[in-house]
């Protein structure tokens, strides 16, 4: 399962819960990858619950491979280079 731009939007609380049961659920049972552009630190900002974020956090990275990227995102890479495209012609 691809979860993409989690914290994109906060959710209200009983879109947080229906999510965490998919994670619980799907914990050791199958993969899951998530992109984000927030730490962790901040997805209590999404959840709206602490206790929950942490156990999520919890079982999201127990067996997990993290991967953080920084840079400019390929899109903001591709609008300049078609600005400097279209100012040299």
């Amino acid at each position: 399962m691809i979860i993409d731009e989690l914290g994109y939007l906060p959710l209200a609380r009983e879109q947080a819960q229906i999510l965490f049961q998919f994670f619980a659920e799907r914990y050791e049972r199958g993969s899951v990858l998530v992109t984000s552009n927030l730490e962790f630190s901040r997805w209590g900002e999404v959840f709206g619950d602490p206790t929950m974020t942490t156990a999520l956090l919890d079982r999201l990275t127990h067996h997990a491979h993290i991967s953080s990227l920084t840079g400019d995102s390929y899109r903001f890479r591709e609008a300049k280079a078609r600005k400097s495209r279209a100012n040299q012609a």
